[in-house]
């Protein structure tokens, strides 16, 4: 019998640390078992927030983009006075338009993973290009808001009806979207 115990333990240590060395590995991979709940509910924030932003994306970010292009940008143009206010505003719009373009192709590339994301595939997102999207788009918001509303509001200010007509024009636009966003709910 005491050869037995022995021929088990050729190390020469006790029997018992065959056990023990096994507990250890038992309860390390336990341990990582126990990060799955954890993991799951990250991977589940991370699923509902892939769609949120499609979905954001699709009716926020692109509607935002057309109503500036479609109405603020020509409203400003139109009203700006010819000479250096002009050339600024439409400076100012050219280079705006262009980042709008720019932010719509790292969208491009972002949405295809986001979409399989939000129907609970496994991907892989490109944290640089979510990172440069959400540092550009950033960096453009900053611009509009600090630089070229300042601006469109004094221009369109010299004329209430420039901004009762821009106003109209964006709520008239508003109504028939949620409208449409009814009647697809329902």
């Amino acid at each position: 019998m005491a050869n037995a115990l022995t021929d088990l333990n050729s190390d020469g240590g006790s029997p018992l640390t065959n056990f023990s060395n096994c507990h250890e590995g038992i309860v390390s991979h336990l341990k990582t078992f126990s990060e799955i709940p954890d993991l799951v509910k990250a991977a589940t924030e991370a699923r509902k927030i892939a769609e949120d932003t499609v979905k954001f994306f699709k009716e926020a970010v692109f509607d935002h983009h057309s109503e500036e292009e479609r109405d603020l940008f020509p409203a400003v143009l139109a009203n700006a006075r010819a000479g250096g206010e002009l050339n600024i505003v439409q400076m100012m719009v050219d280079g705006l338009i262009a980042e709008h373009r720019e932010i719509e192709v790292l969208w491009a590339r972002l949405e295809p993973g986001l979409v399989k994301l939000a129907k609970g595939h496994i991907v892989d997102i490109d944290e640089k290009s979510v990172q440069k999207l959400v540092a550009q788009y950033t960096t453009h918001a900053k611009l509009e808001e600090s630089e070229f509303l300042p601006l469109a509001e004094k221009i369109l200010g010299r004329n209430d009806s420039n901004m009762a007509d821009l106003g109209l024009s964006l709520h008239t636009r508003h109504v028939f979207r949620a409208a449409r966003r009814g009647m697809r709910g329902s």
